[in-house]
């Protein structure tokens, strides 16, 4: 490692000099370690011409290739360091929206029953192997079916149609009427408004024209900008967007299959963090699918 952080440096500065002067080492030093690399590889990366040094062709290859493992190395380095031991947090993948508008504005409940923990956040959208990745529970949306884990039914969900009111006024009087206008919709749900428009009774309906967001937030914004009509899930527009004109612009909603879930590793479920977090989090959600809201009596934790 020494030997290549001296090429490193050397290589990007091609000066053994400046090298030197970067890694508080010798110029005798770095010149030693990168004779010892280049041993080591029987490939001459540097050419020695009077007081300078040039990389050869396989030294500039070598050196971006070196150049990007370390950084990759650095930053894998930080991120154990910034998730630190676990005894007093848990490390939870989730969809951005989901979080947004639902994990994080009840978050404060969950502080205050357990002021000494706290969960760190990182997106994710699609299922992952846990082994590789330095979560311990993720919040999925789909079937229950996960690699090696244990999934824990949540809720499910309600999708609207919405739109910016001046963009429709009255004129979505049926069904059918939606297809008069763009149709928004999330990419990874790319089937939405065909159930919406086989719940309506129009399975051979061809819509015009349609969009795709990769997040259910850029389509609650899209639906603000006047984009179009964006099928959404209803707790996902925020009590904010509905008062700056957003509306309902049919009655018709649909309930989807699949649902949302905490998923964690079958060897996990013994964490004191994520024991806690999920009986907090099974309760809120449980509340939530009786009352639609939170404060109110919540449903016993398992």
């Amino acid at each position: 490692m020494a030997a290549l952080t001296a090429f490193e440096a050397a290589a990007r500065h091609e000066s053994f000099t400046l090298a030197a002067r970067e890694l508080s080492q010798t110029e005798s030093n770095i010149s030693r370690q990168i004779g010892i690399l280049e041993e080591h590889l029987d490939v001459p990366l540097f050419v020695r011409v009077k007081q300078r040094v040039v990389l050869t062709k396989a030294g500039r290859l070598y050196g971006e290739q070196v150049r990007a493992s370390l950084r990759a190395l650095e930053r894998d380095t930080l991120s154990v360091a910034a998730h630190g031991g676990g005894q007093g947090s848990l490390e939870l993948a989730v969809m951005p929206t989901f979080a947004t508008e639902w994990l994080i504005p009840r978050l404060p409940g969950f502080y205050a029953l357990h002021p000494e923990l706290r969960v760190n956040m990182g997106v994710r959208n699609s299922p992952f192997q846990f082994e590789e990745e330095h979560f311990e529970a993720a919040i999925h949306h789909g079937k229950p079916v996960w690699p090696r884990a244990t999934s824990e039914h949540l809720f499910g969900e309600r999708m609207i149609p919405i739109a910016r009111q001046d963009l429709v006024a009255d004129s979505i009087r049926a069904p059918a009427d939606v297809l008069r206008y763009p149709l928004l919709y999330q990419t990874m749900r790319p089937y939405s408004w065909r159930l919406w428009l086989e719940a309506a009774g129009l399975p051979e309906a061809m819509p015009g024209h349609t969009t795709g967001f990769e997040l259910h937030s850029m389509l609650v914004r899209a639906a603000q900008a006047g984009l179009g009509i964006a099928l959404v899930p209803e707790f996902f527009v925020s009590r904010e967007a509905w008062s700056r004109g957003l509306v309902q612009v049919h009655s018709l909603s649909i309930q989807t299959e699949d649902a949302y879930h905490l998923v964690y590793p079958n060897d996990l479920r013994h964490s004191r963090p994520m024991e806690l977090f999920r009986a907090w989090l099974l309760s809120e959600a449980c509340t939530f699918r009786v009352t639609g809201t939170v404060g109110v009596t919540p449903c016993p934790s398992t």
